[in-house]
């Protein structure tokens, strides 16, 4: 990670630089991704955490932000089986990052983005946020954007999956490859019925049930498909920050192994 890309993180600099940067009216990214959820055999339990920062460490390139600690306990309820994962409850999790928020922007910061990479996060980040003004906090929904949707949907082979699955283990294999064991990579049984709840390793009559904790088919991932989906991803950033901060926010090429 260059030196420029660590000077966004204001957790390595001290409290007279970051007060410097508040000052010259830099905004602030707050990531949202878990770093104690299961995600399969084939990928870490901090596979969230480590999207939500490469992604925030991309867009604070591109618009000169800082980078708040990333939010790495969340509401998860789906995946509490599987051994490590942790989910706070929704009325907890709502608070925190209320509060979180609320503390950056009594700080001095005039525009805040809140970086979302779950899924069951992203109706209690919206309750959290709700009461701010719209004008100075922007939630980022990183993988409901059209341009992610389109392409996922073009490069999909899996039949199902949203979890641990072909499209999270491509973008995983993009970003950051020696963190994937794609050997290790199962695919979740073909679903009986759909069926919205938990997870399970354990009960194999659940509709739920997946040995891995993956849910589609990682086995079906590659680092190519992984670089469309960061390339389209990029883009849905681009364009809801442009909309946010009433400018266009150009941006390099993106790398893919930072």
């Amino acid at each position: 990670m260059s030196a420029d890309i660590v000077s966004q993180f204001i957790e390595r600099l001290s409290w007279d630089k970051v007060a410097r940067h508040i000052a010259a009216g830099r905004p602030a990214i707050l990531p949202i991704g878990a770093a104690a959820k299961q995600h399969g055999f084939h990928l870490p339990l901090n596979t969230d955490r480590v999207q939500a920062e490469w992604f925030a460490a991309q867009l604070a390139e591109r618009i000169d932000a800082l980078i708040w600690p990333t939010v790495t306990y969340g509401y998860y309820p789906a995946f509490v089986e599987y051994a490590g994962s942790a989910s706070l409850s929704a009325s907890t999790f709502e608070a925190v990052v209320h509060e979180i928020a609320a503390g950056i922007l009594d700080g001095g910061i005039g525009t805040l983005f809140v970086l979302d990479t779950g899924i069951s996060t992203l109706a209690r980040v919206d309750r959290a946020l709700a009461r701010f003004d719209p004008a100075r906090v922007t939630h980022l929904r990183l993988y409901q954007g059209p341009r992610f949707s389109r392409v996922a949907g073009q490069i999909a082979e899996q039949r199902h999956g949203s979890h641990a699955d072909e499209l999270e283990t491509s973008l995983m294999l993009a970003l950051a490859p020696d963190l994937v064991e794609p050997e290790r990579a199962e695919a979740s049984p073909v679903l009986r019925q759909e069926v919205p709840g938990r997870l399970t390793p354990s009960d194999g009559n659940s509709p739920n049930y997946s040995r891995s904790g993956s849910y589609g088919d990682p086995t079906l991932a590659t680092p190519a498909k992984g670089a469309a989906l960061l390339a389209a991803i990029l883009d849905d950033l681009d364009e809801q920050v442009s909309v946010a901060l009433g400018k266009n926010a150009m941006r390099p090429q993106p790398g893919t192994s930072r």
